[in-house]
């Protein structure tokens, strides 16, 4: 209640699939199971590097420099 960091919803998934129902709406469908697979990835990666603090733009960039973003691995604690 009294950190305001934390989004409203804290419902990151859902978020991430709005852009794909929304682009399945407009269209009513993908023209190729290729290039639904395509958006998916691309907007895969875009989300995560969001997560992760990085502006969508500067991480497309990386990857057409041949430096993209991979985030951390998450430790194991035992």
């Amino acid at each position: 209640m009294r950190d305001f960091a934390v989004p409203f919803d804290n419902n990151l998934s859902e978020r991430d699939l709005r852009m794909m129902k929304l682009r399945q709406k407009i269209s009513c469908t993908f023209r190729s199971f290729d290039a639904l697979v395509d958006f998916c990835r691309i907007r895969a990666y875009v989300s995560t590097a969001r997560k992760n603090g990085l502006n969508a733009l500067d991480a497309l960039h990386r990857v057409f420099l041949g430096n993209p973003f991979v985030p951390p691995q998450p430790s194991e604690s035992r």
